[in-house]
């Protein structure tokens, strides 16, 4: 009985072995193809950023004359075109409110104190903003003083001030940025200020007017901008005639510039070229007039095209 069971088990050990035996081979998992990694885009050639508000403290206040303060930074991709604003900031302000001597030494005795403090420790790390909200303090200390000095004088006025940059061109051909900036800080009337900076990302360098013109085109883009300026007086209804303008308010060419959709935008600013009432004038000088005034990288592509239609060609032999 015994020998019989362990026949039956025998066989079916033996079976079960044959039917291993007979199964296909089982296929080798298949490695899955490595996906194509898309390289990083080249952000180098291009400005990416946007305007942060620097955290400002002002002291309680209630009613309709507390002062108002808004300073913006430019945060970017591309920190010199950042630290080259912040100063540009910085100047606007010097320009806008006075610091006393004494002031001015405490500064630069806190600043010198600072650095030595960020040698000693890494960890104190100081970002741009921050450093940022630090030179502007001494401002905001002469703002609230002027606050204060014309309340004591019985004025009700409420003075305010801001200064914002944005980024209008990325960087094809070149890369823009405009300060804007406001204020009111007593008198008569306020201020205002429009100014363009631009830059070539390659080169980390700021593009003149110059720059942007062939040889010898600077008279002729004069010429341009002075009959934009008249069609701009008589459009305007700022006189009966351009001559009797002129008499007052002389043309000039700015410098102040922006390479727009729709042509060189030449930006004046208060009192440049009009009165107070005609606020900040600007003189749009279109492309298809430009053609032989500026360099071929600074036109649109198909403003370039005909420009290059219109070259005289060599005579084939």
């Amino acid at each position: 009985m015994v020998k019989h069971k362990n026949i039956g088990l025998f066989s079916i050990l033996v079976l079960s072995m044959g039917l291993v035996a007979c199964q296909p081979p089982q296929a080798e998992p298949k490695a899955e193809p490595e996906k194509a990694t898309k390289p990083a885009p080249d952000l180098s050639a291009k400005l990416i950023g946007d305007a942060e508000k620097l955290k400002i403290q002002l002291p309680d206040c209630n009613g309709k004359s507390c002062p108002e303060i808004s300073l913006d930074r430019l945060n970017s991709n591309q920190s010199f075109i950042d630290e080259f604003i912040d100063q540009k900031i910085l100047e606007q302000l010097g320009a806008m409110l006075s610091i006393e001597p004494e002031q001015q030494k405490a500064n630069l005795v806190a600043s010198e104190v600072q650095a030595a403090s960020e040698v000693k420790s890494l960890a104190n790390v100081q970002t741009p903003q921050i450093k940022m909200q630090q030179q502007v303090e001494p401002y905001l200390h002469a703002f609230l003083a002027l606050d204060k000095e014309l309340k004591t004088l019985s004025s009700a006025q409420q003075i305010s001030l801001m200064i914002k940059p944005k980024i209008l061109n990325s960087g094809q051909p070149i890369a823009t940025v405009v300060l804007n900036s406001s204020s009111y800080l007593g008198g008569a009337h306020g201020a205002a200020a429009q100014q363009y900076y631009n830059f070539d990302l390659k080169s980390k360098k700021l593009v003149s007017l110059d720059d942007l013109l062939l040889p010898k085109q600077k008279p002729r883009l004069e010429q341009l901008a002075h009959e934009a300026f008249k069609t701009w007086v008589m459009d305007s209804k700022l006189a009966d005639n351009v001559q009797d303008y002129e008499q007052a308010w002389k043309f000039k060419l700015s410098e102040n510039y922006y390479l727009s959709k729709d042509g060189l935008i030449l930006q004046y600013g208060e009192y440049d070229i009009g009165p107070y009432v005609v606020g900040l004038p600007r003189l749009t000088i279109p492309y298809t007039q430009l053609e032989t005034v500026l360099k071929a990288q600074y036109l649109p592509a198909k403003v370039e095209a005909v420009a290059s239609e219109a070259q005289p060609k060599a005579a084939s032999k």
